[in-house]
């Protein structure tokens, strides 16, 4: 990468990092292209990096909910004790559906337009089915599972936006 400075037209440095387009006239001063903190962007539009911090924040996400399903998966099959067979059927409905959209999470980055909108999504999907799920299975108590029929719907209006 080539760094200098970008020289406005009086000629005067302005300090700001280039990597091209200097010289090039009035093509080259409005898309100068900068790097920054190992971000992109166009030059004085203060987004530099910005999107790729957010395209890389999504399979962090995706892979952390995975990682957290994946640990749900062993302590439901292995430390767990349930008395009925209802709860372990819960617990494993829980579990299936959290790895599944954790899936679906490491593809939100790649969607075109409302990234962050199918992200939040199914973050907040998976919140409000899963875990009043999980929290069923594990002590038998139904008191939270009104929000599961809510983070369904947030489910399904993530894959949707996945889908723009």
């Amino acid at each position: 990468m080539l760094r200098g400075t970008a020289r406005p037209r009086g000629g005067a440095a302005a300090g700001r990092p280039y990597t091209s387009g200097e010289g090039a006239g009035r093509a080259g001063a409005c898309v100068r292209v900068c790097v920054r903190g190992g971000g992109v962007g166009v030059a004085g539009s203060g987004s530099e990096g910005r999107w790729r911090e957010r395209r890389d924040r999504g399979p962090r996400v995706g892979a952390l909910s995975g990682a957290a399903a994946m640990a749900a998966a062993a302590y439901g099959a292995h430390g767990a004790q349930r008395p009925d067979e209802y709860q372990k059927e819960l617990y494993e409905t829980a579990n299936r559906y959290h790895l599944l959209h954790s899936l679906a999470l490491l593809a939100a980055p790649h969607c075109r337009r409302p990234a962050w909108c199918a992200g939040s999504l199914l973050c907040a999907g998976i919140g409000l089915f899963c875990l009043p799920l999980y929290y069923h299975g594990l002590s038998g108590d139904p008191g939270l599972n009104r929000a599961a029929p809510l983070g369904g719907t947030l489910l399904i209006l993530g894959w949707g936006a996945l889908a723009l």
